[in-house]
């Protein structure tokens, strides 16, 4: 798929605990690491299935890194949508494998004053298709109305 450009700084803060790392460090702003280990949490904690996953964080360019092989072009988007919406991720290098090759979704940037009806309605020509959406963007989403400006949507087809 390739590299995916987010809102840096405007995402869910990633509270999911970190993978273990060797040396616990507490500066100011988290090290490259540790925003890579809480990303590493975050899908993790998801439960998105995903083999030999592996996430790495380029702290200048504000970079995410996604390795592993997934099953369904839908978890492939899950993942990726799961780290680029988070704070401190501006661009998602997506380097995994699908088993199954499946055409891609679409993706849609939440505005101010959207919502999955409204949404629904510019993509699918009726607002009552909302429950398409939510459900391609579960588990990212835990309510229809849990959408914010800036976010990145999956629209299936």
């Amino acid at each position: 798929m390739g590299l995916f450009d987010f809102v840096k700084g405007i995402g869910k803060k990633n509270t999911a605990p970190a993978e273990p790392q060797a040396a616990p460090t507490t500066p100011a702003e988290p090290s490259a690491q540790e925003i890579a280990n809480k990303l590493l949490g975050h899908i993790k904690a998801l439960g998105l299935p995903v083999e030999g996953l592996s996430v790495t964080y380029n702290s200048v360019s504000d970079l995410a890194t996604v390795k592993g092989q997934v099953n369904s072009q839908a978890d492939r988007e899950k993942i990726i949508l799961a780290v680029g919406n988070v704070d401190h991720v501006a661009k998602v290098d997506d380097q995994m494998t699908v088993a199954t090759p499946e055409p891609e979704s679409k993706f849609y940037t939440v505005k101010s004053g959207d919502n999955l009806s409204k949404i629904s309605k510019e993509f699918y020509g009726d607002a009552n298709q909302y429950n398409k959406i939510f459900e391609a963007n579960r588990p990212l989403l835990k309510n229809a109305d849990d959408i914010f400006p800036g976010q990145v949507l999956r629209i299936p087809a």
